[in-house]
């Protein structure tokens, strides 16, 4: 079968990047940080699946891929012309442009910090007995140096339990950090860690009994009588409402293409609902994450989840039974290793459908019969880890045209070392002598509309008080809405006490009942955005984070709302760049890009491990349709959902119509 200009990087694909850079190096070992699959351009693109939906035969798009790699200490970027099999250009990046960390060398950066012989020494000075060792977590290193330009990996050191391997390091902090160069492997130097509620280090030596640990596998809680849960079975055995055919997907009136990829996670294209254009590409772009700590070397500590190490290549292999339940299909993933060899991530992406209560429902109180339709969901979803952290990205689509991205936080937090009976204001003690450092993730969503067609606009409403004591409203109780318009590339400031809603809209075609554009409402609560100063390196590299809502216009290749490299980066060239105000962005080919984000003041509760936080960001028709598009649903019926009664003998006591949740009303 031919390749979809949609569908995933190949196995052989891979191969043949890697071959082409390996050919034009042939004295140099490249060191291979990401390689995937370009988008295909986007005009041609629209023209392709034109072509498929007129049954014709479409035009020929090359399939193009990029590298990421080292030539020793040169960072290179190349494109690959897949199809024909050659190199289209290679690009020696400026230096202090740094790629994303190279995933293999986490595992050696874990070796060096305990085996160097700096860091050994540091190490015996804890003298540790034989049943606690220490283990590190390469972290980032961030920027707060125009001048640095080295790739430079900080490592965070801990203790655990040697005799398992889950055991909760987190809980033990210690009081040095080395860094190294990421490139060389060669040692740099080694920070001491303040555990003051200033930077003043107390360079003491921990002794490592009077840190009992703080665990979370069950091998090691303690716990010896866990909750009696019952099975909790989701059937379908009629099989799914839903199909797949590589990566189409087909459910209750919707299409679209899930395509998982290294950076992104997955990405979903050409999303329609019943027969009408909704979104061409819809992604998360970027996910940053600071940390509000002052001290140094923790005033660093911002990641970019994406840029720096790729959702995908980070993505969990999901289990039956375990983040998804019912009947699942799974999507796999890809990466290559720092030598280039290919590597398959199975299970990286579920799909499946899920209940979520009744989506409509009215009694009419006369008769007493009742319509009820309960709501069923389509759900695409992605977890990754990146180092402490889960992010659980859910893509969910309903019956009624919705589009919901669901964030779910999990995972352990970082963690700092306190001194005894020291307390501080930008962070929480949770256990003893150590502290977890209040911090925010700021995701952005880049969505690519195409409501009823590629030209459209956005619009923001706002719900105002009518002018009091006139004709129109001597009594002083309406309120109207008042509706402004993006036309310049920028962001929208956030209203919460004025409602202001966000739209998306085609101010070509008409809704006959509302008279109105047709249109999309992007559903945020207002949050805060990134706390740190606007002249700090933490917001002049994550512009995004400033603002929630941000309108720019199409290009290709605008994917990422930081920029493309944001290792170590001093600017933002993403949005800051892009929503500069010059570019006109109504009634043409627009991005809209959401930041969804949330403080993070952690709690007692958060540790050893955090129960999920979730964020949501809707997008739903408003205006699309004529009426309630669900009516097409079949009524609720326990002979179809087959609930049963708690109490096994109350059974015989149920008439009829009690047995049933509709019944006819009396003729």
């Amino acid at each position: 079968m031919a390749i979809h200009p949609f569908d995933q990087i190949t196995d052989d694909e891979l191969r043949i990047i890697v071959k082409l850079v390996k050919d034009s190096y042939p004295n140099d070992k490249p060191l291979f940080a990401q390689v995937d699959r370009l988008d295909p351009p986007k005009k041609a693109m629209i023209q392709y699946l034109d072509a498929e939906k007129q049954g014709v035969a479409p035009p020929v798009i090359p399939r193009r891929g990029y590298a990421y790699f080292y030539i020793g200490e040169a960072f290179h970027k190349v494109l690959v012309n897949m199809t024909f099999k050659h190199i289209i250009c290679d690009e020696t990046l400026p230096d202090g442009v740094i790629g994303p960390m190279v995933v293999d060398d986490v595992a050696l950066f874990e070796e060096l910090s305990v085996n160097h012989p700096i860091c050994k020494a540091e190490i015996e000075k804890l003298c540790l007995p034989d049943n606690i060792h220490v283990v590190c977590d390469p972290w980032i290193y961030g920027t707060d140096d125009p001048n640095e330009k080295r790739l430079l990996i900080q490592c965070y050191m801990y203790l655990a339990n040697k005799n398992h391997s889950e055991s909760n390091h987190y809980s033990l902090p210690l009081k040095f950090s080395p860094v190294f160069n990421g490139i060389t492997k060669e040692f740099v130097r080694i920070d001491y860690l303040p555990s003051g509620a200033d930077e003043f280090v107390v360079n003491e030596t921990t002794k490592w009994d009077e840190f009992p640990l703080v665990e979370y596998h069950p091998d090691l809680t303690g716990i010896t009588k866990v909750r009696e849960v019952k099975p909790l079975i989701i059937s379908q055995p009629e099989g799914v409402s839903f199909t797949v055919d590589k990566h189409k997907i087909e459910w209750q009136d919707w299409t679209f293409y899930v395509v998982p990829n290294a950076r992104e996670g997955a990405v979903i294209y050409d999303i329609h609902f019943k027969g009408r254009s909704v979104i061409y590409r819809l992604s998360m772009s970027e996910m940053t994450v600071p940390y509000g700590d002052p001290r140094g070397p923790f005033h660093r500590k911002q990641a970019f989840d994406l840029g720096d190490c790729g959702f995908g290549v980070n993505g969990n292999v999901l289990g039956l039974g375990c983040e998804c339940l019912g009947v699942i299909k799974y999507l796999d993933n890809r990466r290559v290793t720092a030598t280039g060899e290919v590597e398959v991530i199975p299970n990286t992406v579920c799909l499946h459908e899920q209940d979520a209560g009744i989506l409509y429902k009215h009694v009419n109180y006369r008769t007493g019969h009742k319509v009820v339709a309960r709501r069923r969901e389509f759900v695409v979803q992605i977890i990754a880890t990146v180092a402490n952290y889960e992010y659980a990205v859910q893509y969910i689509f309903d019956q009624v045209g919705e589009i919901k991205i669901s964030v779910r936080a999990t995972g352990i937090l970082s963690t700092m070392p306190i001194d005894r009976d020291v307390d501080v204001n930008y962070g929480t003690l949770v256990g003893p002598r150590v502290m977890a450092a209040y911090h925010q993730h700021l995701l952005s969503f880049r969505i690519d509309p195409a409501i009823d067609g590629h030209n459209n606009t956005v619009v923001y409403d706002d719900v105002l008080r009518m002018e009091e004591n006139t004709k129109l409203n001597p009594y002083n109780v309406g309120f109207y809405t008042e509706r402004n318009y993006v036309e310049k590339s920028g962001f929208i400031e956030q209203s919460p006490f004025t409602n202001r809603a966000y739209k998306i809209i085609n101010e070509n075609v008409i809704n006959p009942t509302s008279k109105k554009p047709v249109g999309y409402k992007v559903v945020m609560p207002a949050r805060q955005m990134i706390m740190a100063s606007p002249e700090s390196f933490n917001t002049k590299r994550a512009k995004f984070a400033t603002e929630q809502i941000w309108v720019t216009k199409y290009e290709d290749d605008r994917l990422y709302a930081a920029g493309e490299f944001t290792n170590q980066s001093h600017d933002d060239t993403g949005l800051a760049q892009w929503a500069d105000g010059t570019e006109n962005v109504r009634n043409t080919d627009n991005i809209v890009w959401c930041t969804l984000g949330f403080t993070h003041v952690p709690k007692p509760e958060d540790f050893p491990v955090m129960p999920v936080e979730m964020h949501e960001i809707g997008i739903t028709p408003f205006g699309f349709f004529e009426k309630n598009p669900a009516l097409d649903l079949p009524q609720a019926s326990n002979a179809t959902n087959k609930s049963v009664l708690f109490e096994e003998n109350e059974k015989s006591k149920l008439s009829t119509t009690q047995s049933s949740c509709c019944k006819k009303p009396s003729l």
